[in-house]
């Protein structure tokens, strides 16, 4: 796909702010209930997150509990939940879903800054791929003669150090996200 180099910035502005949502699924102090939300299911013919075929409830920092409108699509949610593999093993009590969430010992703080890395890298190539994207479209206007080659260098430059500021505001997201998995 080829991305014009004016959206450079917001590609990776893009790619930061879907590593922000990922990233606040991964959580240690309790239970949020953005923890499922994003969970998209298969309802109706297309898939949908979680948020918006139930209530959604954090009863305290150890249970979640998931009501479905539709109490026929209970099956459906207790699936996604188990396929989206956050940890959480989904319990129905009658036409709800309880999500107990486990205590949060060393070994599972250990998990989740692995997710999180997983979530960092995902964010990283996303990042290289979009870059990739420009550079294919600014190769092209070069060859189709609308940019010089003196232009080419210069926004090639420019891609460049976005790409390396948002490498760095991944990096110190990752951090800083650390910091508050390990926190006891």
């Amino acid at each position: 796909m080829r991305i014009k180099f004016e959206q450079a910035g917001e590609k990776f502005t893009g790619a930061i702010d879907h590593l922000k949502k990922e990233l606040a699924s991964i959580r240690v102090g309790g239970g949020g209930t953005n923890l499922v939300d994003g969970i998209m299911v298969d309802a109706y013919g297309s898939k949908m997150p979680i948020n918006q075929l139930a209530n959604v409830v954090a009863v305290d920092a150890t249970l979640i509990t998931v009501s479905p409108w539709d109490k026929s699509l209970t099956e459906e949610i207790i699936k996604a939940i188990t396929a989206a593999n956050i940890g959480i093993n989904p319990n129905q009590d009658g036409d709800m879903i309880r999500l107990p969430l486990p205590p949060v010992t060393e070994e599972r703080r250990v998990e989740y800054v692995k997710l999180m890395k997983t979530k960092l890298e995902e964010a990283r190539i996303a990042v290289r791929q979009i870059r990739k994207d420009i550079l294919v479209g600014l190769e092209m206007d070069k060859k189709d003669k609308l940019i010089s080659e003196d232009q080419y260098n210069s926004m090639e430059k420019t891609l460049q150090g976005k790409v390396e500021d948002t490498n760095k505001a991944i990096e110190e997201i990752g951090k800083d996200k650390e910091e508050e998995l390990m926190k006891v």
